[in-house]
């Protein structure tokens, strides 16, 4: 190896092996051996293509292929032979299901913004409209990607069209989409999924009447934004630990996300100044409780630290006090997202039965879901079919 190369080996340490499968050199691309790679994997099979690792003589590479209609696939690469041959699975039990495309879609926003989206539609769309769920990513500042997503593969079984948004501030489009979203919090941001599921029913995708929504973080937060400000909208919200109220949320950021304070005041609000204070409780789903209507189903990780406990608990307080339908599920060894399978099992059992009702997709009975979580109703058992106090 020249002794550029062999310095260059040293400065990007374990970067090193993965990075040189792909050029002769590190930082010079030798695009003959990238182009034969993806020659080889192209005939293959389709996909959107990852390399994982390489033997040390770098002929064999393991490959990921991710697609949106299988659980993805792991591959070995022969760069002798030119072969590729499969490894597994991620989840065998799905292989050989007919599973929902996750289908690219562009929706412009009432002020000419381009929202990259993706529309996964059951098969019960052959035969017209039919219930929607707009499901909303945290952040905000992240996105949503193509490939293989179990909540969209879950929904569309149960005969929902599903329907996620890069709304304005998400990442991975410019740096002016994200200053789009500066100051928007339950503003245009919200404008967004409106005009998202304005799109899907005038596209004859989505009936009016039955559309939903479920969000988590950033997502729960717009998801209680929805049921304060655009009731007339949604037939239900699904909200997984959000913010509720914006003042009590800063003022409860954990040390560890100290770096992202000045950032939330620069682009949400400063509660230290007066103006700034006065603009979170504007845009806080817990000063507009008075418009709340539609049925809720909030859960929430006593764990979380992220967004604490208390953003859920003033808002199931709030709604109950006006007569408002909530359902209030906790998890006690969960914080900020729900990790165990026996507590994601518990949550989507419990979900299911909240859309059925609310929507009127298939649901199975709840049965053993519950087996093994720290699942605890903490309120509002009577408003789901099959859930126990």
């Amino acid at each position: 190896m020249p002794t550029s190369c062999a310095r260059s080996s040293t400065r990007i340490a374990g970067h090193w092996r993965r990075w040189r499968s792909q050029t002769g050199c590190a930082g010079t691309p030798s695009i003959k051996s990238v182009a034969n790679d993806l020659a080889d994997l192209s005939r293959y099979g389709a996909g959107d293509i990852s390399f994982v690792s390489n033997s040390d003589d770098l002929r064999l590479g393991t490959v990921h292929f991710e697609r949106d209609t299988e659980s993805g696939e792991y591959a070995l690469l022969d760069r002798k032979t030119r072969e590729v041959r499969k490894l597994y699975t991620q989840h065998r039990a799905l292989d050989g299901l007919a599973l929902r495309r996750l289908e690219p879609v562009v929706i412009p926003s009432r002020d000419g913004l381009r929202l990259n989206c993706y529309l996964t539609r059951p098969v019960e769309a052959a035969a017209g409209v039919v219930p929607l769920v707009l499901v909303i990513h945290g952040g905000p500042y992240y996105r949503d990607t193509w490939g293989f997503s179990p909540v969209h593969q879950w929904l569309a079984n149960r005969g929902y069209a599903v329907l996620a948004v890069s709304y304005r501030g998400s990442t991975g489009f410019g740096k002016a989409f994200i200053t789009a979203a500066d100051h928007e919090w339950g503003g245009k941001m919200h404008g967004d999924l409106i005009d998202a599921v304005d799109w899907a029913i005038a596209q004859g995708i989505a009936d009016p009447k039955r559309v939903g929504f479920f969000g988590g973080s950033y997502g729960g937060y717009s998801a209680l934004v929805a049921a304060t400000k655009t009731p007339d909208v949604f037939a239900c919200i699904v909200d997984l630990f959000g913010i509720s109220n914006l003042v009590t949320f800063m003022a409860t950021i954990p040390p560890y996300w100290g770096p992202w304070i000045s950032v939330w005041k620069n682009r949400l609000g400063d509660p230290g100044t007066e103006t700034g204070r006065a603009f979170l409780v504007e845009r806080s789903p817990l000063t507009h409780i008075e418009r709340a209507v539609k049925p809720i189903l909030i859960a929430q990780g006593m764990r979380d630290v992220r967004v604490v406990a208390a953003e859920s608990e003033q808002m199931v307080n709030a709604l109950k006090q006006r007569g408002v339908p909530v359902t209030y599920i906790t998890f006690a060894d969960e914080g900020h997202g729900f990790v165990r399978p026996e507590n994601r099992l518990a949550f989507y059992g419990v979900t299911e039965a909240f859309l059925a009702k609310h929507l009127g997709g298939a649901c199975q009975p709840i049965g053993n879901d519950f087996a093994g979580s720290s699942l605890k109703v903490e309120t509002g058992a009577e408003l789901v079919p099959g859930l126990r106090g």
